[in-house]
């Protein structure tokens, strides 16, 4: 299932969400200017590393990777795919926070999904990179602030495209499964000795569930006009 839109409008301008889109996209346009080499370096200097975490508690800089590893992609493929997600969902999550909370959200979903996978496997000496964890928090935050917000996805159906209207709830709930599901997987992998690489997948739980608790603190006072599907409600505000 691809997501190609929601159906709820935006009153502002999503200029912190397009600020972090444009970030994303030119820091991968440097990683794909260095050589093999250069790159591998650049990734464990300011990747996330758990291992060095772990050995470096006095440091400042490991630390600092919590956050500078949000900015960093490994393949096209992986950047276009988180910037998508974040296109489609941060615009209306800035909207209700207003640009400053939504960015000190943003970075603290990062932090928290940093730390997710930092404690799953402490002595990883695997890096780890991408917006995801960040964005898993933008998801988590959508679903508490428009739960009756619809999806448009597009779906595969052999050789004829389908789109279909599919409720928030159920499009974000059935990625926040899949996600656990995998990551409990993996858990299982982790148990029997395997050092785990590939996808994140506790660093997508961790944001996720972050944004989930954390959202309300991040809306308190701010007033808002709810545009679900198209209708406008009247101004309410957050408690």
């Amino acid at each position: 299932m691809f997501p190609l839109r929601d159906t709820v409008r935006s009153r502002t301008l999503p200029l912190v969400t397009w600020g972090l889109i444009a970030l994303n996209i030119l820091v991968f346009f440097y990683e794909s200017a260095l050589t093999e080499n250069q790159f591998n370096q650049f990734v464990n200097v300011f990747g996330l590393v758990p291992a060095r975490l772990s050995i470096s508690t006095l440091q400042l800089f490991p630390w600092l990777t919590l956050i500078t590893s949000i900015f960093l992609h490994g393949s096209w493929f992986h950047v276009i795919s988180n910037v998508w997600f974040l296109f489609i969902f941060g615009d209306n999550v800035e909207d209700r926070m207003g640009p400053g909370r939504y960015l000190v959200f943003y970075i603290a979903a990062g932090v928290i999904a940093g730390l997710s996978q930092f404690g799953l496997s402490p002595g990883s000496r695997i890096p780890t990179v991408g917006a995801s964890g960040a964005i898993a928090g933008v998801l988590g935050a959508y679903i508490v602030l428009y739960p009756r917000a619809r999806v448009i996805t597009f779906i595969p159906l052999f050789i004829l495209p389908w789109l279909i209207e599919i409720p928030a709830l159920i499009y974000l709930g059935i990625w926040f499964l899949t996600q656990l599901f995998s990551g409990l997987v993996n858990l299982g992998r982790l148990g029997a000795g395997v050092e785990l690489g590939g996808i994140a997948w506790w660093a997508h739980i961790g944001g996720f569930v972050f944004g989930l608790l954390a959202v309300r603190l991040f809306t308190v006072g701010r007033r808002h006009a709810v545009w679900d599907t198209g209708e406008h409600w009247p101004w309410r505000t957050e408690r």
